[in-house]
């Protein structure tokens, strides 16, 4: 989202504030100062999960954006989505704060707040008037705010695009023990205006229509049929690059493909492991960018262990024209690009595609696999789930090498790849981040939502607010 702050100075949006409501004063007729309200906000450590505009350095995502809060609010209130007895917005604000259990929650993917968690307790860690301030200042966003945008900063208004994001339960199942054979793999190229953020759309050229393209899996010795199709609608010429194939350019230099056409090639899976794919029509760091990568695993003989779930997910770098939280159509800035300084840095594609969107799920007691990859083009991940360790860790995906174990954070650099496991032995949410945390800010973060008994005699106490995860 946009944060108001970065634009306007809070003296002048606190007079937004008050000739959008009226007064800046609650039901006892009592004013807020900006000191006041920017106490409050920091006081219930609000930013470190919401991004809310005007609030500096609110700007969390790992938790819902509340820039479009009193829609949220309109529409609860109309589809009686909440068992509070809020009758407006405004009551519905101060309830949530008090109670986010019975409004707020109901819609979250994740489902309600735990108690005693951040928002849950912030009833007993702010005052009745500080309260007031947050409420105040949340059903005072003008209009133009709603959804991350804000008028006086970012002129365009805010777009709606398709859904980009591949669900990371979306690959195929583990391969039966077979001999070599022939597959067929179809890829397209298809150009499309995606929803990268509440109220931000980006251009991004895909792979099938998602971001990452699909997950491929074949085994050792299999001979793999490349059909690279390039839509009728595309405005630029692709092609693909297979890390696990040995030829020139990975196959890239026999799928430079017009708009309209169709190419192939065919190619053995000579070494077991998880690659990258990707596009490599020049500028190939902008393909990339703008989506045009995947993993393609490589079964070694005999396959992989058996676990109970398996996950797909990848990281990549935007570099959009406007900056972070700019609402309206964005495109890519090729200057940003090549100074590796990108405005969003995201799992699956976009902002809170494995938060609010598509969570990865599982239960307790269960053994997951993450194949997870970096498309880049330019940052490194530093991949690590917050209260987790991974059991096994296979290194650069060498899945012939005894794996690593007992591992808290791996590397995995631009075009690189890593197959981590482990059981879960604790109901909660965990965070997937890139411990480069700052990144989190840029719109990388991710849900694990582990259901199930809890294990007092492995993990036991009593949740405390304010927490940053």
């Amino acid at each position: 989202m946009k944060l108001f702050a970065k634009f306007l100075p809070m003296t002048i949006l606190i007079a937004v504030f008050i000739a959008a409501c009226g007064s800046a004063k609650t039901a006892d007729d009592k004013t807020y100062t900006e000191a006041e309200t920017l106490a409050a906000f920091e006081k219930g450590a609000c930013g470190t999960c919401h991004a809310i505009p005007g609030v500096p350095n609110a700007s969390g995502v790992i938790a819902p954006s509340l820039a479009n809060v009193n829609l949220t609010a309109e529409d609860h209130i109309k589809s009686a989505d909440f068992t509070g007895k809020a009758a407006d917005a405004k009551d519905y604000i101060r309830e949530s704060i008090v109670d986010p259990n019975v409004f707020i929650a109901p819609k979250c993917p994740t489902g309600a707040c735990a108690p005693n968690v951040m928002p849950a307790a912030l009833k007993d860690i702010l005052t009745s008037d500080e309260i007031n301030a947050i409420t105040n200042y949340l059903h005072g966003l003008p209009e133009s705010a709603y959804g991350g945008s804000v008028a006086a900063a970012n002129t365009q208004a805010p777009t709606t695009g398709v859904d980009i994001v591949r669900d990371p339960a979306d690959l195929p199942a583990p391969l039966e023990v077979r001999e070599p054979q022939t597959v067929r793999v179809d890829l397209e190229a298809i150009e499309v205006e995606g929803q990268l953020a509440d109220g931000t759309t980006f251009t991004y050229w895909t792979f099938n229509g998602a971001v990452p393209g699909p997950f491929i899996r074949v085994r050792v010795g299999d001979t793999i049929e490349v059909h690279m199709k390039n839509s009728t609608t595309s405005t630029m010429n692709h092609s693909v690059d297979f890390h696990a194939v040995t030829g020139p350019g990975g196959g890239a230099v026999m799928t430079q493909t017009e708009p309209g056409k169709e190419s192939m090639f065919t190619a053995q899976a000579i070494n077991p492991g998880l690659f990258v794919y990707h596009c490599a029509t020049p500028m190939v760091a902008q393909h990339i960018s703008n989506g045009m990568y995947g993993l393609i695993l490589v079964e070694p003989e005999g396959g992989l262990s058996p676990v109970d779930r398996e996950f797909y997910v990848m990281q990549g770098d935007i570099y959009t024209t406007g900056a972070f939280g700019d609402t309206g159509k964005q495109t890519t800035d090729t200057t940003k690009l090549l100074n590796e300084d990108p405005e969003y840095i995201v799992f699956n594609g976009a902002v809170g595609a494995l938060t609010d969107q598509k969570p990865l799920t599982a239960n307790v007691g269960e053994t997951v696999r993450i194949f997870f990859g970096v498309g880049g083009p330019n940052l490194t991940s530093s991949f690590h789930v917050i209260g987790e360790i991974f059991d096994k860790v296979y290194d650069q995906a060498s899945l012939t090498s005894a794996p690593l174990t007992d591992v808290q954070t791996t590397l995995v650099p631009p075009g690189g790849a890593t197959v981590v496991e482990f059981q879960l032995q604790v109901p909660g949410r965990y965070i997937l981040v890139d411990h480069a945390l700052s990144r989190l800010q840029r719109g990388l973060a991710g849900y694990l939502v582990v259901e199930g008994p809890a294990a007092p005699e492995i993990f036991n106490g009593t949740p405390m607010p304010g927490g940053g995860h």
